[in-house]
């Protein structure tokens, strides 16, 4: 199985921090919060990494290089225009084949055990997302699993952690070179199309400089 790396966008609500630094590059535990995402990536055994770069991605190229020093295979997906989540996925396809693929959200912190999910989709899914208890800065969440693991629009929501795995067909016909995952995922959902795995371990979507901060506490590292 390949994964996607989502390591494009601006991180506006981290600003300075994100005017000289890309936020995939901010550090946490002594390491970025992309390398530790690589690092899971080689313990489950998964070696081919394709990330895709739009804001400072010279400096995430940079750092990364080929990936052989994290015993993975790193390929780029360089936009030039920000295609956001979804359209920087659609564009990368052609590096990530056809079979189903991880995608993770590079800059989040998860500590979920990426050899907990499945080998292959079963058929007809268009996706496996990792859910987790709704945070402080979400309360509402995003879907909810049904007694078979099927995710559901309604009831006792979960929130997406921006780890998941996804079938190229969510998003090759999708018109339009720039969509989000949102708008693509909420349509699966609607058919009954997703499952949801559950993850009671430590995440962190690192959007706010107060949200860095609590990571770094939470994980015993100094502000």
């Amino acid at each position: 199985m390949k994964a996607m790396l989502l390591a494009a966008g601006l991180g506006k609500r981290l600003r300075p921090i994100t005017d000289t630094t890309p936020k995939p590059l901010l550090e946490v535990r002594g390491k970025s919060l992309i390398e530790h995402h690589l690092e899971r990536l080689q313990i489950a055994g998964i070696q081919d990494v394709v990330i895709n770069l739009h804001h400072l991605g010279d400096q995430i190229k940079a750092r990364l290089g080929d990936g052989r020093q994290f015993g993975v295979n790193i390929r780029y997906s360089f936009e030039t225009e920000l295609l956001e989540t979804g359209g920087g996925i659609k564009k990368a396809l052609p590096l990530l084949g056809d079979s189903p693929f991880l995608v993770i959200s590079a800059d989040t912190y998860l500590d979920f055990d990426l050899g907990r999910l499945p080998k292959a989709l079963p058929t007809g899914m268009l996706g496996l997302l990792v859910m987790t208890d709704n945070p402080a800065h979400h309360p509402e969440g995003d879907y909810s699993p049904d007694e078979n693991s099927i995710l559901r629009a309604g009831g006792d929501k979960l929130t997406y952690t921006g780890t998941g795995m996804l079938h190229p067909d969510l998003v090759r016909d999708v018109s339009g070179a720039m969509f989000t995952l949102r708008k693509v995922f909420d349509e699966a959902v609607k058919g009954g199309r997703f499952l949801g795995v559950e993850h009671d371990g430590v995440w962190c979507d690192v959007g706010t400089a107060s949200r860095l901060r609590q990571l770094r506490e939470m994980l015993g590292q100094s502000a």
